[in-house]
């Protein structure tokens, strides 16, 4: 898993943290020295004693890291800017093994913005996996919801998990294809 690329972490605290791929969560403690793999969309995947985990971007702090902002929409926002920043947090969401987020990887189906009670907004998603037995599916279906429920207005995310149709490499974006080779 080290690669040049790679940057030592020693971890500053103790922190919770989700096994890649098996999904199970941990708590390194603090001390736990290491290895940042990957660090895309506010989250980080790091190597520790021969294992993979998720480390999640409000625990940044837990490996010398700064947290994502906090998002923000004007006061005037429409239902089109909610979804904008709906498919610009979809764009954060990456598989802990693929440096490629999930808009980009073909994953996501649909997304629809609508009112809620009050002055409150849903979000539904339909997504897919690369595969259907992929054991980071709930740990993707967990991140994509508790992004999307970080958008002001947003009180609810419901994010479904479907196989028809299939993932396909021809639902990946262009820049996926060239970058994986998967023409």
């Amino acid at each position: 898993m080290y690669s040049r690329n790679s940057e030592p972490v020693r971890f500053e605290r103790d922190c919770t943290a989700i096994m890649v791929p098996q999904g199970e969560s941990v708590t390194l403690p603090a001390g736990s020295v290491g290895y940042i793999t990957q660090g895309l969309g506010g989250s980080y995947t790091v190597f520790v004693e021969g294992n993979l985990f998720r480390i999640a971007g409000n625990d940044a702090d837990a490996i010398g890291k700064e947290p994502p902002e906090p998002l923000r929409l004007p006061d005037d926002a429409g239902d089109g800017d909610v979804e904008t920043l709906v498919w610009q947090q979809l764009r954060t969401c990456f598989d802990p093994e693929i440096p490629f987020n999930i808009v980009d990887l073909g994953l996501v189906y649909e997304a629809h913005v609508h009112k809620a009670a009050g002055d409150g907004r849903e979000v539904d998603i339909k997504m897919t996996l690369t595969a259907p037995g992929c054991g980071m599916g709930d740990i993707l279906v967990d991140d994509v919801r508790s992004k999307l429920e970080q958008i002001p207005t947003v009180t609810r995310a419901n994010v479904e998990l479907v196989f028809d149709p299939p993932w396909g490499q021809h639902l990946m974006s262009e820049a996926a294809r060239l970058e994986t080779g998967m023409w």
